[in-house]
């Protein structure tokens, strides 16, 4: 007969042997941890927006076995341009970042921050993966396992005095975001200021610079509404756009299982880029609105008065043609193959 003591015990066991097992789920549960490094606050558009839902479904669709931290504002250490290297290094795991900020290594992702060119970021940012995978994936990325590539909505002006035409920005000081966009700015008369986004609105604040070049999207997370009350958008293809990367250390994409490396690359790829791209240029009208509301001055430039800004601004192509050739890349290939893709997509 089985006795009192022996029941005791056999239960006693049995909840034993259900809390190792609970604790062994648990460790199963959470296999890997990611951390993702960026630049911007965390309630700002692209985080909140973007990252947030490809790190959300990615947790969801490992069945919690991938755990991703996020940590924004350059919170693990560092500055914008060093992310690029964190990564590579394993500082962090996963960046978001731009290729502009280390000018010179990705030569070939400036063809869409040519001016005027780019017309859609969804149509931008699908060709930019395409060419990723032909040209940059095992060149220039090669140290990197690359997980998106996007470009931002149209970029333009929001400066401390009205701006209509290239005179206007005579003797200002502009923030420019990459190399190509600070030569955009000496053609057209302005003096380029080069800094990463996260420094703008002290730089506006103290009167460092006159204004800056950013999409509508991030003058939100930025208050730049409240530091200039001018913007100039322009009409038709943009006046310039930048390029994004998400990026991965590769030894540790490396590292993980097989299921979960299908976990990764089933949440990146063409489909994300273009997600990225288009919600962040979706973003553009609700940040300009806030402009609106406050009742700040919008000039448009309508795509027929774009040609003496085109003018100025067309030897950027033949330098930057005569640039990348030192890095073997053929920019008016990349050119015309940029075209071709963005103008067949959705088609």
């Amino acid at each position: 007969m089985t006795t009192r003591r022996t029941i005791v015990g056999l239960i006693g066991g049995a909840a034993a042997a259900a809390m190792i097992g609970l604790g062994a789920t648990a460790a199963l549960a959470q296999e890997v941890t990611l951390r993702l490094h960026h630049f911007l606050p965390a309630q700002s558009n692209v985080p909140r927006l973007v990252l947030d839902v490809w790190a959300d479904k990615v947790e969801k669709d490992s069945g919690g076995r991938i755990k991703i931290e996020r940590f924004a504002s350059m919170s693990l250490g560092g500055t914008p341009p060093e992310l690029i290297d964190q990564a590579i290094d394993g500082v962090a795991d996963i960046v978001w970042t731009l290729p502009g900020y280390t000018p010179g290594r990705f030569p070939s992702t400036e063809v869409f921050e040519l001016p005027f060119f780019v017309s859609d970021a969804r149509a931008a940012s699908s060709a930019y993966w395409q060419l990723f995978e032909k040209h940059m994936k095992d060149g220039e990325f090669a140290d990197l396992k690359i997980l998106a590539t996007w470009v931002h909505g149209p970029g333009m002006f929001h400066t401390n005095k009205p701006v209509t035409k290239p005179a206007d920005l005579q003797g200002m000081k502009i923030r420019g975001g990459s190399r190509l966009v600070n030569q955009l700015l000496d053609l057209v008369g302005a003096t380029p200021v080069g800094m990463p986004v996260p420094a703008v609105s002290e730089a506006l604040s103290k009167g460092v610079i006159d204004g800056t070049t950013i999409p509508w999207e991030v003058t939100s997370a930025l208050k730049v509404p409240e530091l200039v009350t001018n913007h100039t958008e322009f009409e038709g293809p943009a006046l310039y756009t930048l390029t994004f990367v998400l990026a991965m250390n590769k030894a540790k994409y490396d590292s993980l299982p097989d299921d979960l490396k299908a976990v990764i690359d089933q949440n990146s790829g063409l489909e994300f880029s273009i997600f990225a791209g288009g919600t962040q240029a979706d973003a553009d009208g609700p940040a300009r609105q806030v402009a609106v509301d406050r009742g700040n001055n919008i000039v448009t430039v309508h795509q027929a008065d774009t040609q003496e800004w085109k003018d100025l601004v067309q030897p950027i192509y033949e330098s930057w043609v005569a640039n990348v050739k030192g890095a073997n890349v053929d920019g008016q290939a990349l050119i015309g193959n940029a075209r071709a893709l963005m103008d067949a997509y959705g088609k």
